[in-house]
């Protein structure tokens, strides 16, 4: 996707991130979970974001399933088309983000060059981003299968699917890696609470 229009100009606004940091008491952050189908991706996202705003802080999940009801409806599974989805969910979480809440993008996002793009992204608008790899093995997210895609990629009836069809790269150097095929889903949780809080309250 190319950039913005020549005829669009930034319009810059009036508060920095850590000027609405200061007014709010807590920085916005975006912690972005990445793994294969069945991971564990969605289920600690929704809980980690129940615990957030039990806490105190706003939190939204951003799901991949549910961006391409919407933002991303349309938008194919090859690697452009991973490329574009992944781009669209970074820029709709650092917006989420810059508002002072902690947006949590679940998401497969197989390709490491894509993240990286919108860790650059978050950087350049002064905002926190981690990497969450909600690790599972193939094997075993494949035998949890809660949606029946894997038995659809095998059986030939989803093309290009990640990890059956289409190569899935594990994050180089994650901030935190949950390894779900041997921890609870509890302590996944608490993991990326605590990550979380970090982010939103800078030493």
């Amino acid at each position: 996707m190319d950039g913005a229009s020549p005829n669009v100009v930034w319009q810059h606004g009036s508060a920095t991130p850590a000027e609405r940091a200061a007014a709010l008491g807590r920085a916005g952050c975006t912690i972005w979970m990445t793994g294969l189908s069945g991971s564990g991706k969605s289920t600690i996202a929704l809980a980690a974001e129940r615990a957030l705003l039990a806490a105190g802080l706003p939190a939204l999940v951003l799901d991949g399933d549910n961006l391409r009801h919407g933002l991303s409806a349309g938008i194919g599974f090859d690697e452009a088309g991973r490329a574009e989805a992944v781009r669209r969910a970074g820029e709709a979480a650092l917006l989420v983000a810059a508002s002072g809440a902690v947006a949590i993008v679940s998401l497969v996002s197989p390709y490491e060059a894509d993240r990286e793009r919108v860790r650059a992204r978050h950087a350049a608008s002064g905002i926190a981003f981690a990497v969450v790899h909600v690790d599972a093995p193939l094997a075993v997210a494949e035998a949890r299968d809660p949606k029946g895609l894997y038995r659809r990629a095998r059986a030939g009836e989803i093309e290009r699917f990640t990890g059956v069809s289409d190569p899935y790269e594990a994050p180089v150097s994650p901030d935190l890696r949950l390894a779900t095929d041997a921890a609870s889903i509890e302590s996944c949780v608490a993991s990326v609470v605590a990550l979380a809080r970090r982010l939103a309250h800078p030493a």
